[in-house]
């Protein structure tokens, strides 16, 4: 794992700098290695459409036991909105009825990061 380390770190770094809202959901199985991912970006700066129906599609074809996501926040302000809260309040739930875990929601921006899991929102 260490040596995942790096290119994770500088993904994340990269994903923080973009100019649209970007999401991005890393799949894992049971020993947390990833299986797949998936990216989506959006036209809007400020906003990016998920629909969890895709996410749980796509964690059930990979057979994940667990879902990590990341999306960015082009204003600078790491903090959640209320749209983050409900969409990812409502991502762990359906989840979470499927046997899959919501590891973390982790918001990206050039100023910093916060970790839904080390909020307590997860």
């Amino acid at each position: 794992m260490h040596g995942l380390a790096q290119p994770i770190s500088a993904f994340l770094d990269e994903l923080a700098r973009q100019r649209v809202e970007t999401a991005v959901f890393v799949f894992l199985d049971h020993g947390g290695e990833p299986l797949g991912w998936h990216r989506q970006s959006s036209d809007h700066p400020e906003v990016v459409t998920v629909r969890i129906r895709s996410v749980v599609n796509r964690a059930l074809a990979l057979e994940a036991a667990q879902v990590v996501m990341a999306h960015n926040h082009p204003s600078g302000d790491p903090e959640p909105s209320a749209a983050d809260l409900r969409f990812t309040r409502q991502l762990a739930t359906v989840l979470e009825a499927l046997g899959i875990r919501l590891v973390d929601h982790l918001v990206l921006a050039p100023g910093g990061s916060v970790s839904f899991r080390a909020r307590g929102l997860l």
